[in-house]
């Protein structure tokens, strides 16, 4: 009896073993997803996995088109000051490209990284969706920023989302609770992180959130997934997905050096606000379209009005503080015409149009949240900026006197 239950209990035994390791094979890929993720900002992988997004992540590609590459001339070598080389090694810089009138004044990679990395982009990812929503505002096909979301995101009726503008998510103000703390393993945004690294769907994610915190359109707070639903609204005006209409509109015109790609959840949408990697050079084609009020190669791809509206501080946030617009940065102290785009762990677009430069930097900061590094990064871009103007023309020298006429 006894060895008849020892041999009951080694078949029971085998059989969870098969059936436990033809699920791990089943499963592999999610497993390995999930564990890359978690993985995914330690310090012995962290500049590695930034340029190698795709062995994480479900991913799709955004076409770059047919065309050659747009030009991007060099120029004379800048001499940059002496503190941006202190900057870079401690914020774990790991590009730095600087375009002054459309030309490379200087251009570096750090940590391991080259020209041909395929960078995440993190948040300046959206930044592109802004630009895309732009070309949709200029040809009409959303005519209303103060539509309802719910009105081409159906599937948001009854969601924290119901009640919100195209406006308020632009401007990060849907009221809707979500807790965008990095650091917090149960976080809103990790819990969303895993959910794409396990298949999951942002839609799904986006019409589950159900708390708001304050009516929308009434206070600016940095909410990710706001992004997202601009993605849904786009998707829906257009019957497109976000990879080939980004691709027709934006980065096609833009002539990339290489193709682009988007993270995706398992239904292959694009994880729009961001999930974009491509090449520092590509990062600063979309900082000159926007230096150039949305011209760029001889093409208007962008209405100036767009521009100027999707770059001003209209959002409202607090008095004194950073400046939002249409997923768009302004710099406390900004001039007009200077503003950026930003992502966490040191990813940035700075325009200056007061210099006529843009900067492009990636990085792999896990520092990025300690007080003071954003506006110590900003204070380094102006810098860059203003040690590259010309300098303010003297007084205009006095004419020689005429000769009094002789008696």
């Amino acid at each position: 009896m006894r060895r008849r239950i020892l041999r009951l209990l080694v078949r029971i035994l085998l059989i969870f073993v098969v059936v436990t390791a033809a699920a791990g094979w089943y499963m592999r890929e999610e497993i390995q997803r999930l564990w890359a993720v978690n993985s995914l900002f330690d310090a012995d992988r962290i500049v590695q996995n930034f340029s190698h997004m795709d062995a994480a992540f479900l991913t799709v590609e955004v076409p770059r088109g047919t065309g050659p590459a747009s030009p991007m001339p060099e120029g004379d070598p800048a001499e940059l000051p002496a503190e941006v080389a202190d900057w870079i090694d401690e914020r774990a810089v790991t590009s730095l490209l600087v375009l002054q009138d459309g030309q490379i004044r200087h251009e570096s990679y750090h940590l391991g990284t080259a020209p041909t990395d395929q960078r995440i982009s993190w948040s300046v990812a959206k930044s592109f969706l802004s630009a895309l929503m732009g070309t949709l505002v200029d040809d009409g096909t959303i005519p209303e920023l103060g539509a309802l979301v719910t009105e081409y995101a159906p599937m948001l009726a009854g969601s924290a989302y119901d009640g919100a503008t195209i406006l308020d998510v632009l401007q990060m103000s849907s009221g809707v609770t979500f807790d965008e703390d990095y650091l917090d393993y149960n976080s809103d945004i990790n819990r969303m992180g895993r959910e794409i690294a396990l298949g999951g769907t942002l839609d799904g994610f986006a019409a589950a959130l159900t708390e708001t915190d304050r009516p929308a359109g009434e206070e600016w707070q940095y909410v990710s997934i706001d992004t997202h639903v601009i993605g849904m609204v786009i998707r829906g005006a257009t019957g497109r997905d976000i990879p080939s209409l980004l691709s027709e509109r934006i980065i096609a015109p833009l002539g990339m050096d290489s193709t682009p790609y988007y993270l995706t959840d398992g239904e292959g949408v694009a994880f729009v606000l961001g999930g974009l990697n491509m090449t520092t050079r590509d990062y600063a084609r979309l900082g000159l379209l926007f230096l150039n009020n949305g011209e760029y190669g001889g093409q208007q791809i962008l209405s100036p009005e767009w521009v100027a509206a999707s770059t001003s501080a209209s959002a409202n946030t607090a008095p004194g503080e950073i400046g939002y617009g249409y997923q768009w940065w302004i710099p406390v102290g900004a001039e007009p015409g200077q503003f950026m785009a930003r992502g966490i762990y040191g990813q940035y677009v700075y325009v200056d149009q007061v210099n006529a430069v843009v900067i492009a930097t990636t990085g792999a900061d896990r520092q990025f949240r300690d007080s003071g590094v954003n506006e110590e990064n900003v204070r380094i871009f102006r810098l860059i900026s203003e040690s590259l103007a010309p300098p303010a023309p003297g007084p205009e020298p006095e004419a020689d006197a005429e000769p009094e006429d002789s008696q």
